[in-house]
């Protein structure tokens, strides 16, 4: 389970979440485009919760738009950045706790419910299918749920590949004959393809939107992405954009987002 994972909590730490979608055009790209798809499901009156909410770029930036936010981190050393960017006007309430573990919040209780980092970290899928139960749960009839995804294969052509570290994976058993990632709460990140999503998705009562590359091929890219001048970054984004709804390229991003509707079980 997520909440006994202390090769987690010593990897946030020590790892600057704070700034890993602010600091570099990289998380910029994945920022931008979570907000891009996220934005037009947003009301002036709507709840918001996050699960997982890292150290409050989304929660806290959604607070200070003037949004009624609640957010819920695992990690406590991630929780106190997040309340230290707070000044006390913003609509905010926050949770120490586990995407496994929501008991603190009603059902049918938010609008939009964000689950953009849990994913990344849980390795049974009935983890998974729990805790996408319980963002589901406490998200109202209708609202929607944004669920974020490692994908597999953009890990084995720039991890296993990229980085030469085949011997390695092989030798830990760590890739199947078929090339599918095989991950442990000590190898911090989880990933999946998009066959995997969708049998999550039929465990629980919802529709897909949309299905987003939220960072499309920038990894691949990651040391030019720096040295573009602003125009040609913005021709980038440009592209990714134009691109990122391409369910052929789904496969090869980093990071997807899964835009869920919750439906009404008769």
């Amino acid at each position: 389970m997520i909440g006994d994972n202390k090769f987690l909590e010593n990897f946030y730490n020590e790892y600057d979440e704070d700034g890993r979608l602010e600091n570099n055009r990289l998380g910029r790209v994945e920022y931008l485009t979570t907000r891009r798809y996220l934005d037009p499901l947003l009301t002036a009156d709507c709840k918001i919760a996050e699960i997982g909410a890292g150290t409050g770029r989304y929660s806290v930036t959604l607070a200070k738009e003037g949004y009624d936010v609640t957010a819920v981190e695992l990690v406590q050393h991630n929780l106190d950045i997040l309340k230290s960017k707070l000044d006390g006007s913003e609509n905010i309430k926050t949770f120490l706790g586990n995407a496994l573990d929501l008991n603190m919040l009603d059902d049918n209780t938010y609008d939009v419910t964000l689950l953009l980092g849990p994913m990344y970290h849980l390795y049974s899928e009935k983890d998974k299918v729990f805790a996408l139960k319980e963002a589901v749960r406490i998200t109202k009839p209708g609202g929607y749920i944004l669920v974020a995804y490692c994908m597999n294969e953009a890990t084995v052509i720039q991890y296993v590949f990229g980085c030469n570290q085949l011997k390695s994976v092989m030798d830990l058993n760590m890739i199947t004959d078929d090339w599918k990632c095989i991950s442990e709460p000590k190898d911090l990140f989880e990933m999946v393809r998009v066959e995997d999503i969708e049998r999550l998705n039929a465990a629980v009562p919802v529709e897909r939107i949309k299905l987003v590359a939220t960072d499309g091929a920038s990894r691949y890219i990651r040391e030019y992405l720096e040295e573009f001048d602003d125009e040609t970054f913005a021709k980038w984004l440009s592209y990714h954009f134009a691109t990122c709804e391409r369910q052929d390229l789904i496969g090869a991003t980093n990071h997807s987002l899964d835009i869920l509707r919750k439906v009404q079980v008769r």
